[in-house]
């Protein structure tokens, strides 16, 4: 959960260069957009998928963890509303232009600010209890709902930005344990699609 964590923390803090690197060209500006869209696509699933396979698991079997996993859906609830606003502004940037690129820059940095507390809060008190309580196969259904429930164009974005913060042996056991279409798809074209795209997206100089 940490280095999925660190793709939200490091994509959010990046927006403001990212998005200014864009200005006058338009082509640039959807790429980035596009990128952003896909990870609050990403965030949405995240989230949905603590709130339906974690969130309960933790309450019926902890009673006493429920301060602390009521605490984290309300920040959820708070975040849904940040996202918004970011999707919104982001969505008038691609279409507007320019002009519209300091609104995209503060709401996705509106975001980050809200997210990157919740997410500190989330590692120290919520996945403490997830070690404890949870089996590893309950933890590991959470990728499967992601993919499943993803709404964005690129999950083989996500799945590479994921991978960037996996050692190794961590990409290795994330293969084997994908669908056999699944890792065909990144294999034969994910990961290529993946560098290419993230290689345009920072290249800011």
């Amino acid at each position: 959960m940490p280095a999925v964590h660190r793709v939200f923390r490091s994509s959010l803090a990046s927006a403001p260069q990212l998005i200014a690197s864009t200005a006058g060209d338009d082509d640039r500006r959807a790429v980035v957009a596009n990128y952003y869209s896909n990870l609050m696509a990403f965030l949405e699933v995240h989230h949905d998928g603590e709130e339906q396979l974690v969130f309960p698991l933790l309450i019926d079997r902890a009673p006493e963890t429920r301060e602390f996993v009521e605490e984290a859906a309300s920040q959820h609830t708070e975040i849904v509303g940040l996202m918004k606003a970011a999707r919104a502004g982001v969505d008038s940037w691609e279409t507007g232009g320019d002009p519209h690129a300091p609104t995209a820059a503060q709401s996705l940095r509106d975001l980050d600010t809200r997210l990157s507390a919740h997410l500190d809060e989330e590692e120290v008190q919520i996945l403490p209890l997830v070690e404890q309580h949870l089996t590893a196969g309950e933890w590991g259904k959470l990728p499967g709902h992601a993919m499943g429930s993803f709404e964005g164009d690129k999950i083989w974005l996500i799945m590479g930005l994921i991978r960037e913060n996996f050692t190794q042996d961590q990409r290795d056991m994330m293969l084997s344990a994908m669908p056999p279409p699944a890792r065909k798809m990144w294999e034969t074209t994910g990961e290529a699609s993946f560098d290419d795209l993230i290689a345009r997206v920072r290249q800011v100089g």
